[in-house]
This record gives structure tokens, sequence and C-alpha cells, in this order.
């Protein structure tokens, strides 16, 4: 039965005037005769509060109709404050309404929400304030009505029509293709204003059972929770299972569900005090979950409440999916945009790639010219394809070595022009690339750099049916892969250049063929102008000798004996130069051919070379020059031909001995390094000019022609040198700096028996 409120403040003054509202003989005291007389005559619910002398309150007494709705008893009430039975946010709210009765002195009404024992219960209430002797308010009565009944279907009628719009709401995005996070903003923020409840979320979990917060609405003071991502510790396997098939979780109170430790830490540290969860599926799978909190008091859930979340969680999937097909929609336009795009990029690329290679190929045609060929083709590369390098490293004959030839690019990026790798060092590189396969990667450019500097790098090999010629090396600054097609165009490009390489090699070597024959036609027709002029001097000088002598002993004639032994004198020498050059032609001529092998021995150089050496020491000194000889004990026998290695020891020492300045020294060594055995003959103070040293081998050519000094010798000695030392298999060079010259002659050592 409802009472009244204004009803039952009438019928109180009149029963109860000296208690409720003062007396000229009591107004404080009768209190207990009040709350006794009021069980039985008055069916409202009454409260009665004291105003305290600095402002505060303090309750006094309930009745016991207010005692049966509470759940409080009249005397655990008595002496407390709001503080004291209700909540932070209820005993404010409670507070407000006092204080609005004091300072405005008069009866009010207002209806309120009231959490008692976790139970949310409404109220309409009547405030009536007392006055005593002095006109000061020290008591205020209040009268409260229980309208949750009414409120509930209230609320439930407001749920249901907003739950129709709301769903409508949704409907109409889906159909209107809004983008998810859209839909899920605006939805959560409808639930939170329909459910007033503190916070909205919508949690989409990961395939690895974390989870982000894709949506949020709330009114919690503290940091947001959108964006974050997070593992639920209760949200293991059963309840991912639970989830899944559809069930959801409604917990009133966190501190009264039963929940594990841990998840009530974790709903705790989120301000979470009751939760309502509910599923949002997609295609029978779990997407998400749907949560509507409360955070600060415990909260009785609504089956209303809950049928809405549900439906709302179903359209939420329909949203998911209709969002995701969206999205593979747009991903496969976009795919096939960036195909035809790629296509259409390739095309191109084909056409710029064959119209390089037709450049290149009427390069090959028109130019014999390797490097402007090979030059160009990087360059191209480089342009074509957007590299960051491309450089052409060509190998050496036995492909132990391969040296960087031709390199163009847009940055300082290694190796440098003429830059040799070892083959043996690289094998892993170099293997494939030998194979004739090419080789890609990414690689870490060594050196420092202010960050990592990554390249993908291409290496195409260059050959023919002939052999393999070197490699392509393209660089470019990103971790992206070369596709077939950049490959093939490069490969295509690579035989382009084998046979520009084939070619421009094949052109040099004819060019040096042909340079090489008119070098052999020039210096046989030198040598057949010098031969002729030395054969003409003695010639010339034993016809002048046989005038001579023919005049002085003809019987006319008046005879000077004096003169007949030096006119024989020049006829002897001019005889035997004339027979020396004669005979320094033939062996030359001889060594020239397919001479017969040398007649080999081993000799002990101590022994052998020393007595050579020695038979100079007059000359030498005659000559003022010291004549130094540095041999080895230990010096291991030489397999020769002994009459050769003489001529050429005695040849050398002839020509040092002629060039040699006075007051200088010539020094004669032998030595054992590694398999050979090395003589070399120095002689201080000559040093011979570049030019010269270049020519020093050829027939007839001569140092200081200038030189008032005569030298004698048929200009063949140090051709017949050469020839003779590479018949006994040797090798023979001049090195000539710093007013030093010296030949060094090596000769293979003797074989061990």
């Amino acid at each position: 039965m409802n009472i009244n409120p204004a009803e039952s403040i009438v019928e109180l003054k009149k029963s109860y005037p000296h208690i409720l509202f003062g007396s000229e003989l009591d107004q404080n005291s009768g209190n207990e005769q009040f709350l006794l007389s009021m069980y039985d005559s008055v069916q409202a619910s009454i409260f009665v509060v004291d105003v305290l002398e600095d402002g505060d309150f303090e309750y006094v007494a309930l009745n016991p109709t207010h005692e049966r709705w509470l759940g409080i008893r009249s005397e655990d009430l008595k002496g407390k404050k709001p503080e004291d039975i209700l909540s932070a946010v209820d005993a404010a709210r409670v507070r407000q309404h006092y204080v609005d009765c004091v300072q405005f002195g008069k009866t009010i009404s207002y209806e309120q929400c009231l959490q008692f024992q976790g139970v949310p219960t409404w109220w309409s209430t009547t405030l009536t304030p007392l006055r005593d002797g002095h006109s000061r308010i020290y008591r205020l009565i209040g009268t409260s009505s229980n309208i949750t009944p009414a409120k509930q279907v209230a609320q439930a009628r407001g749920i249901q029509a907003e739950r129709e719009q709301i769903l409508e709401a949704i409907a109409q995005r889906i159909r209107e293709y809004l983008d998810l996070d859209a839909i899920q903003n605006l939805t959560v923020k409808e639930i939170r204003q329909c459910l007033n409840c503190d916070r909205i979320l919508i949690y989409h979990i990961q395939p690895d059972g974390s989870g982000t917060i894709a949506a949020e609405s709330t009114v919690t003071a503290g940091s947001s929770l959108l964006g974050k991502n997070f593992r639920d510790p209760g949200f293991s396997i059963k309840y991912k299972e639970r989830y899944g098939g559809g069930c959801i979780q409604i917990i009133e109170d966190i501190y009264a569900a039963g929940l594990h430790p841990e998840q009530i830490d974790f709903l705790a540290s989120l301000q979470v005090r009751a939760n309502l969860v509910v599923p949002i599926l997609l295609q029978q799978d779990l997407w998400g979950l749907l949560i509507a909190q409360h955070c600060y008091q415990p909260y009785q859930w609504q089956q209303i409440e809950i049928d809405l979340l549900k439906q709302v969680a179903t359209q939420i999937g329909i949203a998911v999916q209709q969002a995701e097909l969206h999205q593979q929609i747009q991903q496969l336009r976009a795919k096939f945009d960036l195909q035809a795009q790629q296509h259409q990029a390739q095309l191109q690329q084909t056409q710029n790639f064959q119209a390089l290679v037709r450049r290149i190929t009427e390069q090959i045609r028109d130019n014999h010219n390797e490097t402007q060929v090979l030059q160009a083709a990087t360059q191209e590369l480089v342009k074509l394809l957007k590299l960051d390098s491309c450089y052409i490293e060509l190998y050496n004959h036995s492909r132990t070595h391969a040296t960087v030839a031709y390199k163009y690019a847009t940055t300082n990026l290694p190796p440098e022009m003429g830059f040799t790798r070892k083959i043996a060092d690289f094998l892993e590189v170099y293997q494939p690339l030998l194979a004739k396969e090419y080789r890609q990667s990414i690689e870490i450019v060594p050196g420092w750099h202010p960050k990592l500097y990554v390249v993908t790098q291409l290496a195409c090999p260059i050959f023919d049916d002939q052999g393999i010629l070197g490699n392509f090396w393209l660089l470019r600054s990103t971790q992206e892969m070369f596709d077939e097609f950049e490959i093939e165009l490069v490969q295509q490009l690579a035989n382009e250049c084998a046979i520009a390489i084939r070619q421009a090699r094949l052109y040099e070597n004819t060019q040096v063929q042909v340079r090489e024959l008119e070098k052999r036609e020039r210096l046989k027709n030198e040598f057949l102008r010098t031969l002729s002029q030395e054969l003409r001097t003695p010639i010339t000088s034993i016809s002048l000798a046989a005038q001579t002598l023919e005049s002085v002993l003809i019987p006319e004639g008046a005879l000077d004996i004096e003169i007949v032994p030096q006119l024989l004198q020049i006829l002897h020498n001019e005889c035997s130069r004339e027979s020396k050059l004669i005979n320094d032609l033939l062996t030359l001529t001889y060594l020239e051919t397919e001479p017969d092998p040398p007649t080999l021995i081993a000799i002990d150089l101590q022994t052998w070379l020393t007595p050579i050496v020695e038979s100079f020491r007059d000359i030498t000194s005659c000559q003022q020059q010291q004549l130094k000889l540095t041999i080895p004990t230990a010096i291991l026998p030489l397999e020769t031909d002994i009459t050769d290695l003489e001529r050429i020891v005695t040849e050398l020492l002839n020509y040092t001995c002629k060039y040699t300045p006075a007051e200088e020294a010539i020094a004669v060594s032998a030595c054992l390094i590694q398999d050979t055995v090395q003589l070399t003959i120095a002689s201080s103070g000559l040093e011979i000019s570049v030019g010269d040293l270049s020519r020093i081998f050829e027939p007839f050519y001569r140092l200081s022609k200038n030189d008032p000094r005569k030298y004698s010798g048929t200009g063949l000695e140090m051709a017949l040198v050469q020839k003779m030392v590479r018949h006994l298999g040797g090798s023979i060079h001049v090195e000539s700096a710093a007013g030093q010259t010296t030949f060094i002659v090596e000769f293979p050592k003797a074989t061990t028996p």
C-alpha cells in the first residue's frame, strides 16, 4: 500500500505534535516514545535527521516500515551520518538534498536512486524542516515511498524504445557502408547513454589470446582504455570456449561473484565493480566482447539490459563481417589496380630495356671500343632500374681474380674502380656465378655509416659459348628483391655485353698482331740497315788498309817499313770483328729458330764463377773500378750449359765494365731464392733512362751514342744474352734507379737426384 507523504506529515502533526515538532514543555526529548508510537499507527516510510550545530547531519531513527524496506534497524542507524551507511556518491547526493531543505527553509520533494546492500532502489521523498523556539531548523522529517517497480517499468520502456532506435541506427550504418570504427564508436556511446552505466567497451580478441580495446565510451575519470592491448588473466581456454558458444558473463559485484583473485585484481585495476560481458561472434568464431560496466558500486543487471547487449553484439558481428567483406573487396580492387600499374610499368620498362639493348647492339656494331660500350651499359642500367650502383667485374685469364673494370653509381657505394677480389676468398659467392647462374642477396654495406646501410644486390654472369668473362653487379638501397623480369632483362644485356667484350678483344688482338707485324717489319728493316752498315765498316777498313799496304809495297813507291805492322794490325782487328759479327749473327739466328735443347750439367757456382769474374780484375783496375764477388758457401749446384752460361756472364761483365764510370763499383752475386738460382751484376754510378731500358736487349742498340769513349763490340751482345738465358730456361731483366743499374738473371735450381 502506497501512502502519500504529505498526508503522512499531516497525520503525524495531529498525533505527535509534542515529539516531532517540539513544545514549550519539551522540544528535544521524547524520541523513544515517538518511535514506539509510530510502529503500529503509521504505514509510511519515515526517517528523522538531526541538524547539528556545525551544519552536519545525523540520523535519529527509522519507523518499522522504512526498516523493512532498507533492511537496517533503527538502533543501528541512530547517531550515524550519510557516509556511514551509503556509498560516497549516494551520500553526496543525499547530503545535498538535506542542505537544500535547510537553506530553503521549507518542505522539498525529490526522487533518487540509492544503493542499499548492493540493491538499487528508487525513492520518492518529501523532506520537512522542524524549527525550535528560536526559529532554527534543528531537525528534518522525511517520508519516502518506494517507487522502484514503477521506475523499472518506465526504465524498461525507455530502454526498449532506445534499443529499437539503437538497433535501427546500427542497421542503417551497416547499410550505408560506414567504416567499422565509426559504427563501433557511435554504438558504444549510444548504449552507455541508454543503460546509464559508467563504461561500455568493445574488446577485439587477437589469435594469441590478447586483446585490444577497439571502442570505448566512459564517464569514468582517469586514463582511457581505448587502443590498449592486454591479456585478461581470466580469459583462459575454458572461458574462450564458453564465450565462443554464445554464453555471457553477468557480475553484479566482483567481490561477491566467486571470481579468481587474479581476475578480481585485474578488474579492480580497471575500476570495475559490476561487469556484463556479451560475446561478439563472427561466423560462429569469437571475434570480441561487448562489455558494460559500473565502476563505483555493485549493480543488479536487468534482463532487458542483457537482451539489449546481446542484440547489439549480434549487429556488431554483422558490421564486422560487412566491414571485412568490404575490406576484402577493397584489397582485391587495390591488388587489381596495383597489378595493372605493375603490368603497365613492366610493359614500359620492357620497351625501355629493349631500346637500351638496341642502343647497346648498335654501339657494338659501330664501335669496337669495349670501354665505351660497357660504361654506357652500366650507366643505362642505373637509370632504367633506378639503382644506386652498377658495375662490371672481369676475370683474369685463369679466373682466380675478378677486377672492377666499369662502374656507374649515384651514391658512394663500394667497391671502387680497379678493386680486385680473390675468388678463393669468396667461394660461396663465385661458385654459382662461375657455373653461369645468377645470384641475389640482401647485404649490409661494410664500413662506417650513420645508420645501418642495407642493399639488395644482383650478380649476373657475363658469358658466351667460349667461356665466362665476368659479372654484372646491380645494387639498390632497398630490401626488395629483383623480380624475374628484371633478372631476364639483365641476362639479356649481359649476353650483348659478352659479344661486345669478345668483339673488342678480337679487334684488340687483331690490332696487336698488326702492330706486332709492323714492329717486326720495322725492326727487320732497321736490322738489315744496321747490319749492312756494320758489315760495310770493317770491309771499308780492310780495303783502305790493303790499298795503303799495296802503295807502300809497290817498287815505285817509297817503302815505309814502320807502317806495315800497323796496317797488318788493322787488317787483323777488322777481320776478327767481321768474323765475330758473323758468328754472333749466326748464333742469334739459330736461337730465334728452334734450337736443340742445351746440354745441362750440374756445376758448383762458387768454384765455377770465381775465375770468370777474376779474369776481369785487370780491366776494372785499369779503369779505376771496384769489382766484388759474393757467393754463399751453401748454395746448391746449378744445372746449365757451361758454354752458354760463361758467354752470358762474360757479356754482362763486358757491358757493365764499358759503361761503369771510374771510382764506381761492379758487384757480382749469386744466391738461392725459393726454387730459383739468382745471379745479379750491379753497377753503381750507371743509371739507364726508361726509354733506353726498354730497348737495351734490341740488336745493335747502344747506350749513349754521343759518348766520346769508343766502345767496341758487335752490338748484338745483349740480344744474344737474352736469347741464351731463355734457351737455358731462365729469365733476365734490368732494374735501374738511384744511380745504379742491376742485371738479374734467374735459373731454376738443380733437381735432387
